[in-house]
């Protein structure tokens, strides 16, 4: 279709023999006309999963479904000269629509271009030749017509909001969007579920925390006003003595959090994370089976060795290549084109890019990452000094009440502050980790997606999780003691944790950055950005189509003007992305916030349907690519799942109470209660010791001081070795590094003992490959048994006609005798040699 405005639509179309060519080519299985049983599970398992299946029944989703879900064809590696195995009704519908669309982008993308002297459709669009290539979606998703669509029905059963409570139709997903994007939502739909346990024990946790409150001997006498502990100043100057029962909510509040459940809703979620990915594992296996994608491997690995099939460098690969010869060589303009072509077919052979041609892509790689790490902890350190200056401006305040909130004041606006930096930084980095891959040059697709992921993640992670590290593991460690306080600009003291400890501010930090990312970033701007991208392009396209109202007046538009319109597809990776980050605020910190799993899970119901949304009506269809795994990103999780429990391991020893209340309990206490635990954790200081101005002016309390406390273990002003750490601290210290010790060792073994006892590939999926392998055998020997009956029958005959003299023209079926015969005997088949493609 030509416009008058110069943009032109080329349709491309496969006919049978460039199909049944190209699909040799690729490997790509068919199913036969062998069909076999599937064993299914006995006993009690098979009751419960009958049961189970009648209970979800409401939830499943109305597609088409394969009417004896009890056999499954035999699939091979479709062939040529075995045309006759396979069950060919009709070869317009053998190959469906996503395997005809992967064929074409395949042949796209190793056709050498004469105009440019160079290979593929990707170097056409990198050089502005043409505009997009994409397959077609099967029509409109809504309309008034009452044809059925395999996009319409994606839409009404899965694409809606109104279908949130129902499963997802992974096979017909991977049916229309291929396999890639297949595993990408069926492990999504899994991590989705399985955070419903997960949500249900965190919630029980924090109902443990808000049921024991009231029984919380700690906050109880932390609460009590006449417990009269005297603290030390806040602030130098402007801030006064103050007691501790003023604090009374920070401390009740702490204690929803900071509870025995919490360790163990810690080891919970360590075992839970390696449940979740040998569940994954097994999943994986399981559709890689029903997709006909074991062996997929072995396959690729074969088409590699033999040198049939190769991924194709990218454009900017062999653009950097040509560079590289031209200026090798003193190359003139009437052998440039000779250059080019000879380029074509290098990539094979010792033509390649060598570490001194990478050498500058790799050192603006590390010293550009290494800045933005800077970078981040820069923006962190500066929101740690708008703390410091705010808290003591706020303090200068006349107003009593301002006085009075400056934490809650400074705590909630940082955090929000912190969340706005996080979000840009965000944004900036995926658009430098792209610009960095491309400047490294990779040589494949392939190759350039992993090192992209690992670029982002290592500086989204550093961006998502510093502050939340700082809170966890630096903030109130580096104060000082009153009389020898830190300070910074020579007159900010370093900021102290509340008196209830850091973790209710951990609590608070992560709870925001991780609702904040989940709403504005992972919801907002994936429904906004890309409905406003869609908007613009609409109107352009309209004005255009205002110009062309005169010759076109009653034409609708087509479908691939409508497609069009619609965003590009630029790849799982951001789609991944938000949800390992998210994954890391539900494991790597569960300690100080066990509601995280419900507000993922209360954010992925939304989330699954949001993507299945954008993909089904926001996006052009996606290539079809074949994949047997999720990649690079089972990798990043694995690591995540393992250093989760390091990090909860120091959260519970280090940031919350737990050790020191057990160490007081078993160790100090009179009764072995935590009665004057409160006491036992303050230290005394001597007022008279402050240095000179920077005591309280105008002190407004109701008695003089002479001594006021602070959290820490110290000795007394009246000791020999005043201020230093006591015997108290040195027995708690070792008791925290003891913890993390037996806590890592243990939640590992735990770990490890879960990931022996549950098997990789389920039993019935091993005993059903073995059993296709050796049916697949039986088939073939049938198969050429019957065929070799044929032949011999053929020549039969035909020396039958000989012999009775008969003269007629030789029939087809008689051309059979034109095979060689072996030395045994036996015939060949005369379509036994290799077709060259």
């Amino acid at each position: 279709q030509n416009k008058s405005q110069g943009l032109s639509f080329v349709r491309i179309h496969a006919p049978w023999q460039v199909l049944s060519r190209e699909a040799e080519f690729l490997k790509i299985k068919m199913p036969t006309k062998k069909m076999y049983e599937i064993t299914e599970e006995k006993g009690i398992l098979k009751t419960l999963n009958e049961i189970w299946c009648k209970l979800t029944e409401p939830l499943q989703p109305q597609v088409p479904r394969q009417e004896n879900t009890k056999m499954k064809n035999l699939s091979y590696p479709f062939s040529r000269e075995k045309i006759y195995l396979y069950n060919i009704k009709d070869k317009d519908t053998f190959f469906d629509n996503a395997t005809r669309s992967r064929i074409v982008r395949e042949i796209l993308k190793r056709t050498s271009t004469k105009a440019r002297n160079s290979m593929g459709i990707g170097t056409l669009i990198a050089n502005n030749v043409y505009d997009a290539a994409y397959p077609l979606h099967d029509g409109e998703y809504e309309g008034q017509n009452g044809d059925m669509n395999e996009r319409k029905l994606l839409y009404q059963e899965w694409a809606r909001y109104g279908v949130f409570y129902k499963f997802q139709p992974i096979d017909l997903i991977r049916k229309y969007f291929g396999e890639k994007i297949g595993l990408y939502f069926a492990w999504l739909g899994l991590y989705t579920e399985f955070l419903i346990p997960s949500s249900v024990v965190g919630i029980i946790v924090f109902l443990y925390g808000c049921i024991t409150v009231e029984s919380d001997i700690p906050s109880k006498e932390m609460c009590d006003q006449r417990n009269a502990f005297t603290m030390c100043p806040l602030c130098d100057k402007f801030c006064d003595y103050w007691n501790l029962s003023s604090a009374c909510a920070t401390a009740r509040a702490s204690h929803l959090f900071d509870n025995p459940a919490t360790v163990f809703f810690s080891i919970f979620m360590a075992l839970w994370a390696t449940m979740f990915l040998e569940q994954w594992k097994r999943l994986q296996m399981r559709l890689s089976y029903f997709w006909d994608l074991t062996g997929l491997e072995e396959e690729e690995v074969i088409l590699f060795g033999f040198g049939f099939f190769q991924e194709h460098p990218r454009p900017e690969y062999e653009t950097k290549l040509l560079q590289k010869k031209l200026k090798s060589k003193n190359i003139t303009t009437e052998n440039l084109n000779e250059v080019r072509c000879s380029l074509l077919f290098s990539f094979n052979g010792k033509e390649k890019l060598t570490w001194s041609d990478r050498m500058p892509g790799y050192a603006a790689n590390f010293g550009l990452i290494l800045f933005m790490i800077m970078l981040t902890f820069s923006a962190v350190f500066g929101v740690i000094v708008y703390r410091i200056t705010t808290a003591a401006a706020l303090s200068f305040s006349t107003n009593e009440t301002t006085r009075s909130n400056v934490r809650v004041t400074v705590t909630a606006t940082a955090v929000i502050l912190n969340l706005v930096v996080v979000l840009i930084l965000d944004e900036i980095y995926g658009a430098v980790a792209k610009w960095l891959t491309e400047i490294e040059i990779p040589k494949t697709e392939k190759t350039f997606e992993e090192r992209l992921i690992l670029k982002a993640f290592l500086l989204k992670f550093v961006n998502s999780y510093a502050s939340i590290f700082y809170v966890a593991f630096f903030k109130g460690r580096f104060v000082g003691r009153p009389g020898h306080y830190v300070y910074v600009f020579e007159g900010y003291r370093m900021e102290e944790c509340a008196p209830g400890g850091c973790l209710m501010e951990l609590c608070i930090q992560l709870s925001i950055i991780m609702l904040g990312k989940q709403l504005i970033q992972n919801n907002l701007f994936e429904i906004g950005i890309p409905k406003l991208k869609k908007l613009l392009r609409k109107l352009k396209d309209e004005r255009t189509e205002l110009k062309e109202m005169d010759t076109n007046q009653s034409k609708d538009p087509q479908q691939w003007d409508l497609d069009y319109i619609l965003e590009p597809f630029t790849g799982l990776t951001p789609e991944y992305m938000e949800m390992i980050i998210q994954f890391g605020f539900v494991t790597l910190f569960v300690a100080s916030f066990p509601l995280a799993p419900l507000f993922a899970l209360l954010n992925n119901v939304i989330e699954v349907r949001l993507d299945a949304k954008k993909f089904v009506t926001e996006l052009r269809r996606p290539d079809t690519v074949r994949a047997k795994d999720i990649g690079i990103w089972y990798n990043i999780l694995s690591c995540i799942g393992k250093l989760s429990v390091i990090i909860n391991a120091f959260v519970i020893a280090v940031t919350s109470d737990f050790i020191p209340r057990l160490m007081y309990q078993y160790a100090y206490s009179q009764n072995g209660t935590m009665h004057g635990f409160i006491n036992h954790t303050l230290s005394y200081f001597n007022v008279s010791q402050l240095k000179a101005g920077t005591q309280p002016e105008n002190s407004l309390f109701a008695q003089e001081v002479s001594f006021c406390r602070f959290k820490d273990y110290r000795e007394p002003p009246w000791s020999p070795h005043q201020y230093e750490f006591s015997k108290q601290y040195w027995a708690v210290l070792s008791a925290r590094l003891a913890f993390v010790i037996l806590f890592q060792n243990l939640v590992m073994f735990l770990s490890v003992l879960v990931d022996w006892m549950i098997p990789d590939i389920p039993k019935d999926i091993s005993e059903q490959i073995k059993k296709e392998k050796t049916l697949l055998v039986d088939f073939f020997l049938k198969e050429e048994h019957e065929k070799l009956k044929l032949i011999e029958s053929f020549i039969a005959r035909d020396k039958r006609k000989r012999r009775s003299g008969t003269k007629r023209k030789r029939t087809r079926a008689a051309s059979f005798s034109q095979c060689p015969r072996s030395p045994k005997g036996s015939f060949t088949s005369f379509s036994s040699q290799h077709t060259v493609v």
